[in-house]
């Protein structure tokens, strides 16, 4: 490790620290998000399924780097001042909720048909069988590819360097361009996001295998 010192390292720990804050903004934005988009996109209300079906696929089909940009320079543009956090927390957002979104509608779906007719014959209105009977049962489904898509959610936050947002990618970069040791920085951070990703991918594996065994 020539080259590197400890004030270095605790520079790429800092921007790892930013890392999982901004990770932490996405997801819960994104929860908020997809819940009323994987309702909308199992909704019986044709209307409602295909806009927020169209919302999805715009998503989905722009690279995120390119949804931070227009975020961040979209509303720069309006007027507002808007920190590299706000706009990379907006866009991972955005993301996570379309990704959630289509993620949890399966689980809406993959729920038992009886259990729709059963909630009918108790006539329960539509927000109450989706509230005490649907999702209940969805949000057991929905844990483990829940768990596993955080991951994604780590490492694609990894894009918010294109805005100048400080995290491990750009401290590590950072550290890079003053010390000129590529290969050793890069595999600091590596290791850095591997210690973030790996326990998630187990917890992931752990609870699809109990939920299988259920």
């Amino acid at each position: 490790m020539q080259g590197i010192t400890i004030d270095h390292l605790l520079f790429i720990f800092k921007g790892a620290g930013w890392t999982i804050v901004l990770s932490a903004l996405g997801f819960i934005g994104g929860a908020l998000l997809g819940v009323p988009v994987a309702l909308a996109r199992s909704s019986r209300n044709a209307w409602l399924s295909r806009s927020t079906g169209f919302f999805v696929q715009v998503i989905q089909g722009v690279p995120l780097p390119v949804i931070m940009f227009v975020v961040y320079f979209g509303i720069s543009i309006a007027g507002f001042d808007l920190p590299a956090l706000v706009a990379a927390g907006l866009a991972l957002t955005a993301y996570a909720g379309a990704y959630l979104g289509e993620i949890w509608k399966g689980c809406i779906q993959a729920v038992a048909r009886t259990q729709w007719e059963a909630a009918e014959c108790l006539a329960l209105t539509p927000a109450q069988t989706a509230a005490y009977v649907i999702l209940p049962q969805a949000g057991r489904i929905a844990i483990p590819p829940t768990v596993g898509f955080l991951v994604q959610i780590v490492k694609n936050s990894s894009y918010a360097v294109v805005i100048g947002f400080f995290d491990l990618t750009y401290s590590s970069r950072v550290v890079n361009n003053s010390t000129f040791e590529p290969f050793v920085v890069f595999t600091i951070a590596a290791l850095i996001y591997f210690a973030m990703c790996y326990p998630l991918s187990r917890l992931a594996s752990r609870l699809e295998r109990k939920y299988k065994k259920n």
